[in-house]
């Protein structure tokens, strides 16, 4: 079986981020991390090659020469193969999609596809559904259990008003990891020592016959939100503190 985990670099969420030029941000300094969605799905993968001999999972990324160091961690973990699509451009979803679809198909069979149902640094939801529409198969997101059986597929997955959907689906198909799917290992110190020697495929956009760069969505402007104002704390008897937190809303909030 072969097994494709498409992952994405991200900032560290305890990362202090402030913005550059004012459409991007400023990268000194910031811890890079493997979207934690992304980890869920790089875990279901390595469960499922320890329970099917002969499985081989591979990962694969799209991003500046740093996006290596996701792919080491990744590597780490016990991933057997990574892919770089290596490139400066700032790309949108459809494109990430277009590219990780070609570099798969390149790659010749795939039974399954892991994906964090979106990255924590733009939240955009989009990257698998459109991965999935590029290869013509099946995609379940914000799955939270998963299993596999006789090339079939059976997740579920949380829907509106916190209700669960089962879903069977057949292979090859893209599955949208989400929190609560699994709990995802730590690497080893032999799992880092071995990933540091395994070679990692370098792709371009060109190597995947990707020329103009036909963004749809583009960054108008990047900007921080505004603080917020400190909390009021509304002192003395109970009765007194209703009418004067009534009083509040209705004429600082402007909520009642």
């Amino acid at each position: 079986m072969n097994i494709f985990v498409c992952i994405k670099q991200v900032p560290d969420t305890e990362a202090t981020l402030s913005v550059k030029n004012g459409k991007t941000i400023n990268e000194d300094g910031i811890k890079w991390i493997i979207s934690p969605y992304d980890e869920h799905a790089i875990e279901e993968a390595l469960k499922l090659k320890a329970k099917i001999p002969e499985t081989n999972v591979t990962l694969i990324t799209l991003g500046p020469k740093r996006c290596e160091n996701a792919l080491r961690g990744g590597l780490a973990m016990g991933a057997d193969h990574a892919i770089h699509i290596e490139t400066d451009e700032h790309v949108d979803n459809r494109i990430i999609a277009k590219a990780l679809a070609i570099a798969i198909k390149q790659e010749g069979n795939y039974n399954l596809i892991f994906i964090g149902k979106q990255a924590i640094d733009d939240d955009s939801y989009l990257t698998h559904i459109y991965l999935a529409e590029n290869l013509g198969i099946p995609v379940s997101t914000n799955v939270t259990l998963f299993n596999y059986e006789s090339e079939k597929v059976f997740v579920e997955r949380e829907i509106d008003g916190g209700e669960k959907e089962k879903i069977e689906m057949t292979t090859p198909c893209v599955i949208g990891a989400a929190k609560g799917l699994n709990t995802p290992r730590y690497p080893s110190l032999m799992g880092m020592m071995k990933a540091k020697k395994i070679p990692i495929k370098k792709l371009s956009l060109q190597d995947l016959e990707i020329g103009e760069i036909d963004n749809k969505i583009i960054v108008e402007k990047l900007f921080a939100p505004p603080e917020k104002p400190q909390g009021k704390v509304i002192e003395g008897d109970i009765e007194d503190g209703v009418k004067e937190l009534v009083k509040a809303l209705k004429d600082e909030a402007k909520v009642l």
